[in-house]
């Protein structure tokens, strides 16, 4: 009887330890299971909207009232595309210290237009600028230019007679 106790507590002592390195082998070996992975290959480029004008200066000279001088063929501006995307291009012009930009001359106000096709002497294809955007140009490629011509007309009379500043600006826009 001894001895069937005895061999009955080593079999239960077996089976406990059998046990204890089941339970141990499954919490560190953990449950092994299939597994298959796959890659996606992803890339980005930041968007760069810029523009240049070349040669970027225009100098009408000294102009007497109520005339009018134009950048045609001598002077053409060229804008170009330095982003890398299509662009927009738009344009303004602004009043300068003493004389305001509009539609028409009159007293200390000077009319400023440019062209971009047909820009012939006398002008007619000239669209007067204003002090807000405008399109200048659609869909300019990266790498692209669209070429313009200015037309200033000067007040028909003025209280000042210093020279003035009547720059444009080209803006580039994603669209």
């Amino acid at each position: 009887m001894k001895m069937k106790k005895l061999f009955s507590i080593k079999l239960k002592g077996l089976f406990l330890i059998s046990l204890s390195l089941i339970i141990v082998s499954t919490i560190f070996v953990g449950v092994v299971k299939a597994a298959s992975t796959a890659s996606v290959t992803a890339t980005v480029t930041v968007q760069n909207i810029s523009v240049t004008v070349t040669d970027g200066t225009v100098a009408y000279g000294t102009l007497a009232t109520s005339v009018s001088a134009d950048t045609n063929p001598a002077d053409t501006q060229t804008a170009t595309n330095n982003g890398n995307i299509t662009e927009n291009f738009n344009i303004l012009g602004q009043n300068s210290a003493n004389w305001t930009l509009g539609a028409a001359a009159g007293a200390n106000t000077y009319v400023h237009k440019f062209c971009t096709a047909t820009c012939t002497t006398p002008p007619t294809n000239y669209t007067a600028l204003t002090t807000s955007y405008q399109t200048l140009a659609t869909s300019v490629a990266a790498s692209g230019t669209q070429t313009f011509d200015l037309e200033i007309s000067t007040p028909t009379s003025s209280t000042n007679y210093t020279a003035q500043s009547v720059d444009i600006t080209v803006q580039a826009v994603a669209p």
